[in-house]
């Protein structure tokens, strides 16, 4: 054994903690396959594939980063692929209508934090970047021909939304059925010894592995991981659908989020979300039942541990004390951010000025949920005056005090 690499037993048995892989059969040939990669004793190339369909990475995101991260603390060869040209694509895994197409623009757009927020959880110095559109950009016709020859009609339609789609005659693109060929040349052109994603992905990474024994290579160990819900304990995370908690966000922000979701989907954050051990998160599991933990308190843990992970412990539990009084005990916080206004002005221009809305019409639906508050009291009129020394509400978790602006120069 090399004095760099740890024992195969040990990696192994933290590799394969916590995936997800559907099935007993499937979950064995890849935890053969991983330690006989193993005990060849060198770094392995392992990588995952992160499409910038949005602007921000979020905690479901961190999922199969936190993975990524023990391959690196075990020495292996980490690439964080960004999908560039996938994105272009757009996967159509766990969707039953296709998904808006991008442009290149926006692409770039979305892509150019990427690697910044990645680095919150990988280690910056032992993290290869890599960009797909720079290979399959350069694929021609030809060598799409080749590609698909590889993959049948009949394969896809045993997916469970293409099957569904099929039957319900809901339109299935000829693209979507590319996005599947594309990830698996990804890791072809990778050479990769294990690619990583979350159990929706395993089609993806199973194509990955065909065709890399179809085209020569020894085909690749698939490590899939369970899906964290999004804050309303039901939907897989996403942007699309509001209910995702972002990696950059204060931890404010991200302790109050945790704090809302149902207490039933507790137990799914605390085994993704967190660093805490199996056997604590069932240690968490036991008292809740018993009844010797209230769950208000476990979820409050909970949010200090992911904060935590972001913003340290310090900020966490800075954190916890302002969702306490602020929330808990309804209090206004001393310190909020300040919006200048030159005399008054409308609910609405401030707002939308201080970056609390988009528009006037997001600002309109806010007012109409109850979710905006004046000095204390609900407002119903978009255009209600704001003067120096008014405190505005915005949702749970956002403040803003009105102050007078200072002279022009």
């Amino acid at each position: 054994m090399s004095r760099n690499m740890a024992p195969v037993d040990e990696q192994v048995r933290v590799f394969m903690a916590g995936t997800d892989f559907g099935d007993e059969a499937t979950r064995r040939t890849m935890e053969r396959d991983l330690r006989a990669r193993l005990e060849e004793d060198r770094p392995l190339r392992v990588y995952a594939g992160f499409d910038p369909t949005k602007v921000d990475l979020t905690l479901g995101h961190a999922v199969p980063m936190r993975k990524l991260r023990q391959f690196q603390e075990f020495g292996h060869e980490v690439t964080f692929l960004i999908g560039n040209f996938t994105a272009l694509v757009g996967d159509p895994t766990g969707r039953d209508s296709t998904r808006p197409v991008l442009t290149r623009e926006q692409v770039a757009e979305n892509a150019r934090t990427y690697t910044e927020q990645a680095f919150v959880i990988l280690d910056r110095t032992r993290t290869r970047v890599a960009y797909n559109a720079d290979w399959l950009d350069q694929l021609g016709f030809a060598d799409v021909l080749r590609l698909t020859g590889q993959y049948t009609v009949a394969q896809f339609l045993r997916r469970e939304n293409f099957g569904k789609r099929y039957e319900e005659g809901t339109p299935i693109h000829v693209s979507e059925l590319l996005y599947a060929m594309l990830q698996a040349y990804d890791a072809f052109h990778l050479d990769t010894d294990v690619q990583i994603g979350g159990s929706d992905q395993l089609f993806n990474l199973m194509a990955g592995r065909q065709l890399q024994e179809a085209w020569g290579q020894r085909p690749q160990v698939c490590i899939t991981l369970p899906i964290l819900v999004g804050t309303d304990g039901h939907e897989k995370m996403s942007k699309s659908l509001g209910n995702y908690i972002g990696l950059t966000e204060s931890a404010n922000e991200m302790f109050g989020k945790v704090m809302s979701i149902p207490d039933h989907a507790m137990l799914n954050f605390y085994t993704l979300a967190t660093p805490l051990r199996p056997a604590e998160v069932d240690a968490i599991a036991r008292d809740i039942e018993a009844g010797t933990l209230r769950p208000m308190d476990a979820k409050k843990r909970l949010a200090e541990e992911i904060a935590a992970v972001f913003h340290g412990r310090d900020g966490a539990q800075a954190a916890r004390a302002y969702f306490e009084s602020t929330f808990q005990r309804r209090e206004t916080p001393d310190e909020m951010p300040e919006h200048p206004v030159d005399g008054e002005s409308t609910l609405a221009a401030v707002l939308v000025a201080a970056g609390a809305a988009k528009s006037n019409g997001e600002v309109r639906r806010l007012v109409g949920q109850g979710a905006v508050s004046v000095n204390g009291q609900a407002v119903t009129d978009i255009a209600v005056p704001l003067v120096p020394g008014d405190e505005v509400r915005v949702g749970r978790h956002r403040f803003l005090r009105i102050v007078a602006a200072g002279p022009r120069p």
